[in-house]
């Protein structure tokens, strides 16, 4: 056997071994990774203790699939929800288009219309992309339209390949790549949607795949993504689990042994075992520029990575929200309740209710000393949501004062003090309460109620 050269990485300075060359491994019956995922056991998180080195580009972002995935597991949006969403991402993502591009189903009417009317906003970003079925009139609408890009599904695990397309790889392989050349055929790029990558075969289909899609880019000279689909959750962000479940060894294969630019790899994950953000940022640490996400997470089963999260995830790891307005969150949280009738969790993180209600009578007096003590950073500059304090049995008059102050956003000339007569009324039926047994703390709507009926009483408007 012929010994591997050895060569120059010019991006490390190192010395390597040239590059394995993967072929396909066409198999003939699936390999399911059973010794991982046994389905009547919970599934497995094996390891080697291979490690990969962090990879972070310079230039990362957000790409949405609020109108795609997000509406995969709800009520359609309207035509009008969808531009008032877009526009609200536009604004959320900042001058610098952090949230890069944004994608849309095209089969319907409703979804083009939608379509045309974001377009006429002439928003640089995000970039208005596609969603279609692989057939050559899609590409063509999508050309139509006027679109550059177009995602295109490209299921990659042997569940899928053999149980649902009944296809070997070869034929698998075969197909995908005509289908992607009469994409690139109508000058469109194509967005490969590598379905259920995080149980496939990485050097026996996905590395050899990506390698020929590599080669139809040069031939063409058009860009073509991969999104690293993790469509069931499974991927794991530990250093050194095995593949297929290790996020950081995926991205470094696509990297390292199929070649694919950083700048044309997403991570699309799902939380099934509460690791999509987490995984987001590691595909982010460990060399892909673009993560996949969608509004509050809203889509398949338990959901896609949310992404607000994601906003946040890229100012703790670059220092700075590069000109993105957080504060559009919360009016995108008043938006879905009011408008479409989409009640978030209240605990959910930076966007419901009580996210930063502090209930323990001990973080109350805490956090009226110093609300530093226990809110997580400004939630009134960045998010126009100052934390609040529920009210119990130990919140006193101070206590109660402050909620009414904070809740309806007083400003000074307004705000209440402990010797305000609403405060005491509130006060008085929030004492009869626990009086008469209580023992939980009081909730938000109870208290906007009693301060509701207490106005009407005294004959003014908070």
């Amino acid at each position: 056997m012929e010994a591997r050269k050895v060569q120059k990485n010019d991006f490390t300075n190192l010395l390597e071994l040239e590059e394995h060359i993967y072929p396909l491994v066409d198999v003939d019956t699936p390999n399911v990774y059973r010794n991982l995922f046994p389905y009547d056991e919970i599934p497995k998180i094996a390891f080697n203790d291979r490690i990969v080195p962090h990879n972070m580009q310079n230039e990362i972002w957000i790409t949405d699939t609020t109108f795609r995935d997000g509406q995969q597991s709800r009520t359609p949006y309207t035509t009008e929800q969808i531009v008032k969403i877009y526009d609200y991402l536009h604004r959320l993502g900042g001058p610098k288009g952090i949230i890069r591009q944004s994608e849309f189903f095209l089969y319907s009417k409703k979804d083009r219309d939608a379509v045309y009317k974001c377009l006429e906003k002439g928003y640089k970003f995000p970039e208005i992309t596609s969603w279609i079925r692989a057939s050559k009139k899609d590409f063509e609408l999508v050309k139509e339209i006027g679109l550059k890009e177009t995602g295109i599904l490209v299921s990659c695990s042997d569940y899928h390949i053999f149980y649902k397309m009944k296809m070997t790889r070869k034929q698998a392989l075969t197909h995908y790549l005509s289908v992607i050349r009469e994409c690139l055929e109508t000058g469109i790029s194509p967005r490969c949607h590598f379905e259920d990558i995080t149980r496939a075969d990485i050097f026996g289909f996905v590395i050899p795949f990506c390698v020929e899609l590599m080669k139809l880019m040069n031939e063409y000279q058009i860009p073509i993504k991969i999104r690293a689909c993790d469509t069931m959750g499974y991927g794991v962000n530990f250093a050194g689990a095995v593949i297929p479940r290790s996020v950081q060894g995926i991205i470094y294969g696509l990297i390292k042994h199929a070649g694919v630019p950083s700048e044309l790899i997403e991570w699309h994950g799902h939380n099934d075992f509460y690791k999509a953000v987490s995984n987001s940022t590691t595909a982010w640490l460990y060399g892909a520029c673009g993560v996949n996400c969608s509004m509050f997470g809203i889509g398949e089963r338990t959901g896609n990575t949310p992404l607000e999260a994601m906003v946040f995830e890229y100012a703790q790891l670059k220092g700075t929200l590069d000109g993105m307005d957080t504060t559009v969150i919360t009016e995108l949280v008043e938006y879905y309740q009011k408008e479409i009738g989409y009640k978030l969790p209240s605990r959910t993180p930076f966007a419901g209710s009580s996210f930063n209600v502090t209930r323990a009578g001990i973080h109350a007096d805490g956090l009226l000393k110093n609300e530093e003590i226990y809110n997580i950073f400004d939630t009134e500059k960045f998010l126009n949501r100052p934390p609040l304090v529920a009210v119990s049995k130990t919140s006193g008059l101070a206590g109660i004062a402050h909620w009414i102050n904070n809740y309806y956003h007083l400003d000074e000339e307004r705000q209440v003090t402990k010797d305000s007569e609403l405060v005491a009324i509130v006060k008085e039926w929030v004492d009869k309460e626990y009086e008469d047994g209580r023992i939980t703390v009081i909730t938000d709507n109870e208290l906007v109620c009693v301060v509701t009926d207490s106005c009407k009483k005294l004959g003014f408007i908070l």
